[in-house]
């Protein structure tokens, strides 16, 4: 059964800079320091594509002294990955069965 892709998900990765900064935490649960040495973003910046991140439910953080250890969520990945999978299998059955609307 094909599902919809979560346009919402797909809106907060199609950032290059949230994209990077996902692509980091899938290797290790990293800081705000570590995440503007690796990205070279403004920590202000960093900080604000974070919050899109932790309110689109794609990072969960924990806090550490007075740092805040930022960690992907697997899972949200996991999801978006097998609506895509759906929607592949749903193209793939359409062109080998050669359906087309007809044109008025």
């Amino acid at each position: 059964m094909m599902t919809s892709v979560d346009t919402d998900l797909m809106r907060v990765l199609a950032d290059p800079l949230r994209l990077r900064i996902v692509t980091l935490l899938a290797r290790e649960t990293l800081c705000t320091t570590h995440l503007v040495e690796e990205t070279g973003a403004k920590q202000t910046n960093l900080s604000n594509h974070m919050k899109v991140l932790r309110e689109a439910g794609v990072v969960d953080t924990e806090p550490c002294g007075r740092f805040i250890y930022y960690r992907l969520r697997p899972e949200v990945v996991e999801a978006l990955a097998g609506q895509f999978a759906d929607l592949a299998h749903t193209a793939r059955a359409t062109a080998e069965a050669h359906r087309k609307r007809p044109c008025p």
